[in-house]
């Protein structure tokens, strides 16, 4: 028997499965939030965070297409303002 559920168009994704995604440990994936390369986490309840999956992959393919930390750090910005303008809607 199978049930109906809305289909996900943006799964968010804990923090292993995105040190997994990108290849860092935890302490690297914190420190590159800090300096502008990695999108800031969305607090999902308590002390839970999590990040959209788009997200990820679109970080993972400007950083495959060789991309600069600078490119990168424009991205960054333009998926959390992205991000904040859907949550305002």
């Amino acid at each position: 028997m199978t049930s109906a559920i809305l289909p996900i168009t943006n799964n968010l994704l804990r923090r292993p499965i995105v040190e997994q995604a990108v290849g860092w440990s935890r302490s690297t994936l914190y420190r590159n939030i800090q300096k502008g390369l990695f999108t800031k986490p969305v607090h999902i309840g308590g002390e839970r965070v999590a990040w959209p999956a788009s997200e990820i992959q679109s970080i993972n393919q400007a950083r495959i297409a060789g991309k600069s930390d600078a490119e990168i750090k424009q991205l960054v910005v333009r998926l959390e303002t992205e991000r904040l303008a859907t949550n305002q809607t």
